[in-house]
């Protein structure tokens, strides 16, 4: 069974993820994956260099502000990254062996395209709550933690897409809802 875990930036995945993690449940991490792929993968880090600039790289070493600046400047190249970058991931899953996998651009990206899943789990917070958690978690403005959520699918589309939804507004019970989860993919 593949169960993926989705939600906008700032809604919690990664919370979910190690309330999950304490109950032996091992999630792939999409984020983490990439940008180890993008670090040590030759044949990824040339494409990147084709598609953003011989810049993007330096001495070896990606410069996120640089891929930043060029995924936020429009859909399109935000779509031809995630061309280049998601099915080295998901090949990356396949190969883990794992079931569950956590990703906040699960449909953008088209990753739920590339992995049969059997669920998909939607992490929800309100917006003042992510934009809150974004500046402090990267140190950035109010302006650019909401720039990074209007590049992505809003969550109520999200919501819709997927099975199930766990509330991560800091106060709702986390492990209660997870537990119904669990439940009803076990049945």
């Amino acid at each position: 069974m593949k169960i993926a875990i989705t939600g906008g930036i700032g809604s919690g995945k990664s919370f979910v993820c190690k309330h999950l993690a304490k109950r032996g449940i091992e999630v792939f991490d999409c984020d983490k994956s990439a940008k180890r792929l993008m670090r040590s993968s030759l044949s990824l880090q040339d494409s990147l260099k084709n598609l953003v600039g011989e810049d993007v790289y330096c001495d070896g070493r990606l410069q996120k502000a640089v891929l930043a600046q060029f995924i936020l400047s429009s859909n399109e190249n935000k779509q031809a990254v995630n061309d280049i970058v998601h099915p080295a991931v998901a090949a990356d899953f396949i190969r883990s062996g794992l079931s569950w996998l956590e990703s906040a651009i699960l449909f953008e990206s088209g990753f739920y395209k590339r992995v049969d899943f059997d669920h998909i789990v939607c992490v929800t917070a309100p917006e003042s709550i992510r934009i809150e958690r974004i500046m402090q978690r990267d140190n950035i403005s109010e302006a650019k933690a909401r720039q990074w959520i209007a590049r992505q699918m809003p969550q109520e589309e999200v919501l819709r897409r997927s099975d199930f939804e766990i509330v991560n507004d800091g106060s709702r019970d986390i492990d209660a809802q997870i537990q119904m989860v669990l439940k009803t993919i076990e049945k």
